[in-house]
């Protein structure tokens, strides 16, 4: 007898409280996510936090490492969506500020987080669409770019310091479904462009992907099914992020969904869920009532 999914009973968020747009990384032998915080109408936010776990199944709170208005000049709110890479020896915190994108820089995964620039990296209106959501990818040649925008994508290469580009050379384009939170990952040669769609306040919120034998595309979308949606008691599933286990063709979602029970868009949780892909190396559809079994990560 095939076995039935309970859709009516979801396992429990990774986190301890009301935390949205999950950017999951690895950094040695530890795994780390950096949320928005949520809960407030308007999505208000001030200030941004760092989770660590040694097996992706407990989470330690590291604290805030980033506090708008005490570390920036030039923003105080609407702390949203950051993202993570580490470079030169670095930690370079690439996030969204009052619809700007902004840099900090640290020493450890935990920060602190130290604005070099004082100023944004990617200002609001610099192209169509609002400047957020940033996604910072660092290619195996050692190559990084920035992955932005909500309404369409923005792709940027950055500068080797990781603080700056060249905003004119700014690629802009609009894969069919696309709302915002671009996340890349790349296997086996083939670029994943990952994004969200509809509107993090519908209950349709979803996860769309589409590839390419480049980091700047063009990129092909995959048909048919969304890599990840909302089913029974999970609604608004999406604004994702993907990491890889080290030495391992073994892949997880980091994403978020309504509260449950009660939840909205402005009332949200980080789950996380194993993605796989199929022989051809399509991502197949994840399914968000399976649990994340402990993964440790080799020294």
């Amino acid at each position: 007898m095939a076995q039935t999914t309970d859709t009516l009973n979801a396992p429990p968020p990774v986190l301890n409280g009301l935390y949205a747009d999950p950017n999951i990384a690895v950094f040695g032998n530890k795994f780390y996510i950096y949320p928005t915080t949520d809960g407030t109408k308007g999505w208000l936010s001030t200030s941004f936090t760092c989770w660590s776990s040694n097996n992706l199944v407990n989470w330690k709170n590291e604290g805030v490492i980033l506090d708008l208005p005490h570390d920036l000049t030039w923003a105080a709110e609407r702390a949203w969506a950051p993202t993570i890479a580490r470079k030169n020896n670095k930690y370079y915190y690439y996030y969204s500020a009052n619809v700007n994108i902004g840099v900090a820089v640290a020493d450890k995964p935990t920060g602190p987080f130290k604005d070099p620039l004082g100023k944004p990296l990617i200002p609001k209106g610099t192209k169509r669409g609002q400047m957020i959501d940033p996604m910072v990818f660092v290619d195996d040649d050692g190559t990084a770019y920035l992955y932005f925008g909500q309404g369409q994508c923005n792709i940027v290469k950055l500068n080797d310091d990781m603080v700056s580009c060249d905003t004119s050379k700014i690629i802009s384009f609009k894969p069919q479904g696309y709302n915002e939170g671009p996340f890349m990952i790349k296997r086996k040669e083939v670029y994943y462009l990952m994004w969200s769609e509809y509107d993090t306040r519908d209950p349709r919120y979803s996860i769309a992907y589409a590839t390419s034998s480049s980091p700047t595309g063009p990129f092909k979308k995959a048909v048919g099914y969304p890599v990840l949606k909302g089913k029974g008691v999970v609604k608004g599933a999406g604004h994702h992020s993907v990491v890889q286990v080290p030495g391992k063709d073994e892949w997880y979602i980091a994403y978020h969904r309504f509260k449950i029970p009660g939840g909205d868009g402005y009332n949200r949780e980080t789950c996380i869920s194993p993605m796989r892909f199929d022989a051809q190396g399509n991502i197949m559809p994840v399914d968000v009532f399976e649990k994340v079994k402990p993964v440790k990560v080799k020294k």
